[in-house]
């Protein structure tokens, strides 16, 4: 067949062929469920840039994207596409630990190919997930001819906002995120940045106006916006550089000790950026998108992979002035001395005697383990002298028994957490790891806490660089082969690598319950962090504290927890972790008995959690279904204002009744006035049921649901 071309013809076969690489410079995908449009297209000159709505609404105006080298060219322009992939995601997957046994990963993929030919067409890939609840990109380098290292200067992502939002925020720092927050419009922070940066042991602020992730902020037309990472392997934390005036964040990524940002060999990847959007703040914490960016696990046992709940010799350190940590009262000692000689300071709290009292408290009260800081040699001379060698993390002090004290756990059946604290230094820990690891599993010890307050060694190293995200993430993989569960304390903000490396199974990784006794943390505090950093993944944030008034002790200070004794119960609900704690010293809560009850019946695990209502630095209300069983456990929590809670049931199966048993504050309470005084009542609900309860300043609730029988429903009112 032979066709004929007139003029119109052939004009138009031009302009097709003159605007075909325009054409294929923009590409754009859909989130499954159409909420969330992401836009992708390459600037003028060759720049990466991309842009995200959310149903209609801008998210991130249009952005660059690209990284600087110091010994290659740079990714920052030139490119051209050269291939672009599609592909929609929905598959499910179980969790060893976590909030909902089942999490679905349902998303739109674009993979967009990016060559320049200035450098000899040498090419890159940025990969784009698009869920209903946000956005995962990051960059890939392929091995190739000309690209087989390279160290990175900076990496320059930008999230263009698109509005003065209101953010929830801790100043940029390499080394720490213990500080308090701050909640301000984002062209606030220059004057409030200061403030928000008081000292702290081995900070290391970031010049530049920065914040770090997770980013939490609310626009003024109603979006929440959150923008943290996923899958931190191998590559430096990254924090946010803040324009005050554009609204424009790009990422600032933690240095070495000679200045360098990142040691890439390819195939190679950054961690994922994240951006969490939605309407309503309830989706932001229910949102799995952070996990589901992180690998599975390869392990191929995870049996012994199990949740704790545990108390531990722990605060009284802090608040009671009954004990220490150190057994004498030297404070220039090394490591090979021999400790028999120390003179004692007779306040050691971690005694064989002292371990046995505790192992019985958690017998007779149904608690999992024991965590004994204190029981090995170098506190005495730990902190602020930058040493290589404070601990050995096999040597008891003499007047801990190991044998005896793991004999009398194992007759009663409980386990001890063992403690590494390692002073920041990291290298002396990596090189006693496996006999650390071998001292753990000869003497019972399946779970660990490590510690890293300090300065970190290798000298000029930060906790957040990758030398430590790959230090941290070593010793995870080390402790599987022992078959030990890590909780690590002072290491870098989590990334959802507790799916990856299950056994990795709580951080601290910010203002945790020790700040309470070390100026306090505000009622809001922890209305805040689940919409920050628990975003990344469960933090052992120590709660169950029932001595909330600090002068009880009669140490001479005036410090209190900023709670109600009500609200300490309603964190085992809201504050997510497979590890949790009743941080108080028994003899507080043998005071209490009846509120002691929820602890010792809230589950730690599992099957399935809705969050009720929720608004971050207010308030929050979480139900949960407990593992494997017909139990459900409600926490509700507010900030300094009091508040009545909408409770709904609708979770419960439908036709049945249930006894509710209702931990409430009483209308006297308050977090600084009669912060224990609180009501105990037992209700019948069902699934229609909707409670309306009231929660004092700084206050909350917290209900445990369990199947009862006529009988003991008799006399029990319906609501």
């Amino acid at each position: 067949m032979i066709f004929k071309f007139n003029k119109k013809h052939l004009y138009a076969l031009y302009l097709f062929i003159c605007l075909v690489p325009f054409l294929v410079q923009a590409q754009e995908i859909n989130s499954p469920n159409k909420n969330l449009i992401l836009k992708f297209e390459l600037a003028t000159n060759g720049a990466p840039t991309y842009q995200l709505s959310y149903k209609g609404k801008a998210v991130i105006k249009p952005s660059t994207l690209g990284l600087e080298a110091t010994d290659v060219p740079s990714f920052m322009d030139g490119f051209s596409i050269t291939n672009t992939e599609q592909k929609l995601v929905d598959e499910s997957w179980n969790p060893v630990l976590g909030e909902e046994k089942t999490i679905r990963n349902n998303y739109n993929e674009l993979v967009v190919t990016l060559a320049q030919a200035k450098n000899n067409n040498r090419y890159i890939r940025i990969r784009f997930r698009l869920f209903n609840d946000g956005l995962g990109f990051r960059y890939e380098f392929p091995k190739q001819d000309g690209l087989k290292y390279f160290i990175i200067k900076e990496e320059h992502t930008e999230f263009q906002l698109a509005g003065n939002h209101k953010i929830f925020w801790i100043p940029g720092d390499y080394d720490t995120n213990e500080y308090a927050y701050t909640t301000s419009k984002i062209s606030e922070i220059p004057l409030l940045i200061k403030k928000a940066t008081p000292f702290m042991n081995a900070q290391q602020p970031i010049k530049e106006l920065a914040v770090q992730t997770p980013s939490m902020m609310k626009s003024d037309d109603g979006l929440y916006i959150n923008i943290h990472e996923a899958a931190l392997i191998n590559y430096p934390s990254m924090s946010l550089n803040v324009d005050a005036t554009t609204f424009k964040m790009s990422s600032h990524l933690t240095p070495d000790a000679v200045g360098n940002k990142g040691y890439m060999q390819t195939d190679a990847q950054t961690p994922w950026r994240t951006i969490v959007v939605s309407d309503k703040a309830t989706e932001i914490l229910a949102s799995k998108l952070i996990l589901n960016l992180n690998e599975p696990t390869s392990y191929k046992d995870v049996s012994w992979i199990k949740p704790v709940k545990y108390i531990g010799i722990w605060w009284e350190y802090f608040v009671a002035g009954k004990s220490t940590w150190a057994y004498g009262v030297e404070n220039n000692v090394k490591l090979n001395q021999d400790f028999t000689k120390l003179t004692p300071n007779g306040k050691h709290g971690a005694t064989t005697e002292h371990a046995k009292e505790y192992i019985d408290f958690a017998f007779a009260n149904g608690f999992d383990a024991i965590l004994i800081e204190g029981w090995n040699i170098g506190w005495e001379d730990w902190i602020g002298n930058w040493k290589e060698e404070v601990f050995d993390f096999t040597t008891a002090y003499p007047d801990f028994d190991v044998k005896a004290v793991q004999e009398h756990a194992a007759a009663k059946g409980v386990k001890i957490i063992m403690h590494h604290e390692t002073s920041g230094a990291a290298t002396n820990y990596e090189r006693r790891l496996d006999r650390a690891f071998e001292f753990m599993n000869a003497n019972g010890y399946d779970a660990v806490k490590t510690g890293y307050v300090g300065q970190i060694i290798p000298r000029g190293e930060h906790h957040d660089g990758q030398w430590m995200v790959n230090h941290y993430i070593h010793v995870a993989e080390r402790a599987a082969d022992y078959k030990i569960m890590i909780d690590s304390h002072e290491a870098v903000r989590p990334t959802g690598l507790n799916r990856t490396y299950p056994n990795w199974v709580a951080q601290e990784s910010a203002r945790g319950t020790e700040f309470e006794a070390m100026g306090g943390l505000a009622p809001e505090h922890t209305t805040i962090l689940p919409f920050t950093r628990l975003m990344g993944g469960p933090m052992d944030f120590t709660p169950g504290i029932f001595q909330t008034d600090l002068t009880y002790y009669k140490t001479g200070g005036n410090q209190r927890v900023n709670t109600t004794l009500v609200k300490q119960l309603a964190y085992y609900v809201t504050m997510y972790s497979p590890l949790q704690m009743a941080a108080d010293i028994p003899d507080n809560y043998n005071r209490f008995p009846d509120a002691f009850q929820f602890i010792k019946d809230v589950a730690v695990d599992w099957d399935n959690s809705y969050i009720l209502e929720a608004e971050p630095g207010d308030y929050i209300t979480i139900a949960r279904k407990a593992k494997g069983k017909e139990a459900w456990f409600v926490g509700g929590i507010t900030d300094e204002n009091s508040r009545t809670a909408t409770i709904a049931f609708n979770y419960l199966p439908a036709g049945k009744k249930y006894i509710a048993t209702i931990y409430g504050d009483a209308k006297d309470a308050s977090w600084n006035e009669k912060p224990q005084s609180y009501v105990i009542s037992k209700v019948i609900v069902t699934s229609k049921t909707v409670l309306k309860q009231y929660i004092a300043p700084g206050g909350g609730i917290a209900i445990s649901i369990k199947e009862a029988t006529d009988s003991e429903m008799k006399g029990l009112k319906k609501i």
